[in-house]
């Protein structure tokens, strides 16, 4: 299985102001809350454990990315790239 999401965080997103205020930086949750949404809704999937998750490269508001899913449930690998690459990787659990 293999699945892929472009999305945007806007920079009018209600977690920016504090996160960090002055130079807002999309939180690691925000990106993971993505990954959730892209696998409930093309796969009826829940997200139910993060294995492991790492952040490479800052996501700035406004910054044109893309999340790909690989593998079989109820273990998946992710990988969110974005213009200069890998942004964001890890491996997770669902169920259906």
């Amino acid at each position: 299985m293999a699945s892929a999401h472009r999305f945007r965080i806007g920079a009018d997103h209600p977690c920016l102001p504090g996160h960090f205020p002055g130079r807002p930086l999309v939180p690691g949750v925000v990106l993971l809350d993505e990954l959730a949404a892209l696998l409930r809704r093309e796969h009826g999937w829940q997200l139910t454990r993060i294995i492991d998750a790492k952040f490479v490269a800052p996501v700035w508001p406004e910054t044109e990315a893309e999340i790909r899913v690989q593998g079989a449930a109820p273990r998946l690998r992710f990988e969110i790239h974005g213009e200069a690459g890998v942004l964001a990787r890890g491996r997770v659990e669902v169920r259906a």
